[in-house]
This record gives C-alpha cells, sequence and structure tokens, in this order.
C-alpha cells in the first residue's frame, strides 16, 4: 500500500500527521511525503491513499497554488473510486474562496461548491460527536472560520457540536471516496471503527490496528464523556 502525504512542510498542525504514521503502521505502507516543489506521484502512478492536513492561513495559499496544476488529475482520481482524506482547515483550500476580514476574498481552487469566511480575532474551539453510517465519530475542532455552500453530500451528520457552519447538520464533505472534514488532530487513532472502514476501503479484508484494545478503551470512553448532556461543547 502507498500513502501520499501533501505538502508536509506546511500541512502540519495539530498533530494530524500522526493519521498517517498510524495507519501506516496498521497496513504497513509505504509513506511518499510530497513537498510543495514536487509533483504528487498520484498524478503519474498508482496511490491508495492521498492525504492531507490541517495548515497555515498562509500555508493554505503555498498549497493552493502548488496543487492547483493537479486539480484535474484529482478530480479523475475521485470519479475513478481514488481515496483521499482532508483534515482540518485543508478542507477550505478546496472550496471556491476563503472571505478574510482584513484582506477580502482569497480565490481557492473550487473543487467544493463552498466558501470560507475567515475571522483571526475569532478562532472557534470545540469538540464533536456524529455519526458516519453506523459508527459514531468523535473529534475536537479549532479553527478561525466555517464553511458555507451546498454541499451534495455531507461526511458525519452532527450529533452534538457544529457542522460545516453552526447551521449546518453536517460536517465535512465527501465526494465518491474524497472525503473532507474540519476535525483535527489524530483522528484515526481516537475512532478506531472509522479506520477500520477506512482500511477495507483501501483493501484490507481483515484490517488490524496498533494498540487496538487501548485504542477502544479510550472511543468508548470519549464516545460516553461526549454524550454527557452536561459537558459543554465550545471552549
Amino acid at each position: 500500500m502507498k500513502i501520499e502525504v501533501l505538502y508536509p512542510e506546511v500541512c502540519n498542525l495539530f498533530g494530524d500527521l500522526m493519521n498517517v504514521e498510524y495507519l501506516a503502521r496498521c497496513a504497513d505502507a509505504e509513506v511518499i511525503r510530497t513537498s510543495l516543489k514536487e509533483t504528487p506521484r498520484f498524478v503519474s502512478e498508482k496511490v491508495d491513499l492521498v492525504y492531507m492536513g490541517s495548515v497555515t492561513e498562509r500555508g493554505q495559499e503555498l498549497a493552493r497554488d502548488a496543487f492547483a496544476p493537479h486539480l484535474g488529475a484529482l478530480k479523475k482520481r475521485t470519479a475513478q473510486g481514488g481515496v483521499t482524506l482532508i483534515t482540518g482547515n485543508a478542507l477550505e483550500i478546496f472550496g471556491e474562496y476563503i472571505t478574510d476580514d482584513d484582506v477580502g476574498d482569497i480565490p481557492m481552487l473550487g473543487l467544493f461548491p463552498t466558501h470560507a469566511e475567515r475571522h483571526l480575532t475569532r478562532r472557534f474551539n470545540g469538540m464533536f460527536l456524529g455519526k458516519f453510517e453506523d459508527i459514531t465519530i468523535v473529534g475536537f475542532k479549532s479553527q478561525f472560520g466555517h464553511s458555507y455552500g451546498k454541499v451534495q453530500r455531507g461526511l458525519f451528520e452532527v450529533t452534538r457540536g457544529t457542522g460545516l457552519n453552526p447551521n449546518e447538520k453536517w460536517e465535512g464533505i465527501r465526494e465518491n471516496n474524497l472525503m473532507a472534514t474540519y476535525l483535527i488532530g489524530p483522528l484515526l487513532v481516537m475512532n478506531p471503527h472509522f479506520t477500520k472502514y477506512l482500511l477495507k476501503l483501501l483493501g484490507v479484508s481483515e484490517p488490524r490496528l496498533v494498540f487496538e484494545e487501548a485504542s477502544l478503551d479510550a472511543y468508548n470512553q470519549r464516545v460516553l464523556d461526549f454524550s454527557d448532556p452536561k459537558r459543554g461543547f465550545e471552549y
């Protein structure tokens, strides 16, 4: 199995890259780290998973410029069922534009029919509890903005917390096997059932997780904690 990490020199916030390290250990996969100055390997060869993680605001523009020539290749990959995972505010790079309080509209790649509204003086931090098919999802958010637009298919249905924006019942975006979510950090470590789903999608018939028992114990406790109606969800 090959996993390609796009632009790890800038897309590396909140421990998001541990998603790849964990998945690679679970599947004994080769990890390809593609820099801003390199052509992504998925453009010319078979890559099982393409991954991009959270990024600084300046890094969003650098990643946009680096990836723009390859957007057509990503569209083709997605249409063919290729698996792509995008976490944190990297999601915003694939919307139409970002509206910033100070500089106005910043054009983005336009893959999704969305735009982000960024407020650098108002960081949003919160927890998330939701559903992916029959799987409960837990996670965290830390972001300066939210995304708005008519999304054909969301990724996670909101149980508690905030979706793409405070008025949206869906968190994230899904197009075929391309999945994008604002959730940050080691999402796959925190959600063992979703990780197994992803591994099966990547062709692993009987996935086994590293530290599976400990991961399940932590996950089950977090689901209980996040389901407690007395627990605050924004901080």
